[in-house]
């Protein structure tokens, strides 16, 4: 029995040992006392899911390493990786593999 792959439903295909998020949501924050913390004042996330991911990193003697990431995994990447990407409405994260801390 064959296993279907996951496709991404980005309009674009990463490069080389990158990996395209899209950060989860954060629910609203109130602090201790009850007092609404506004969206310039929150911290971004730092879990998402993985869209798309491209096909490895190229090594110096042709050979690719393969990604440990797949489309539909949820990640932990760090605190400041990556480049901010938005198509139409949805905001991405584009990573190197390397940011990616864990899997969930």
């Amino acid at each position: 029995m064959a296993v279907a792959k996951k496709e991404a439903k980005t309009g674009f295909k990463p490069m080389g040992n990158r990996v395209v998020i899209r950060p989860n949501e954060q629910k609203e924050q109130v602090s201790a006392g009850g007092i609404y913390i506004p969206d310039t004042a929150k911290e971004k996330p730092q879990e998402g899911t993985v869209v798309a991911v491209g096909p490895g990193k190229l090594n110096d003697d042709g050979t690719r390493t393969p990604m440990e990431v797949a489309v539909g995994d949820t990640v932990v990447f760090s605190k400041f990786a990556g480049t901010e990407y938005k198509e139409g409405d949805i905001e991405y994260l584009v990573v190197r593999e390397d940011d990616i801390l864990f899997k969930r």
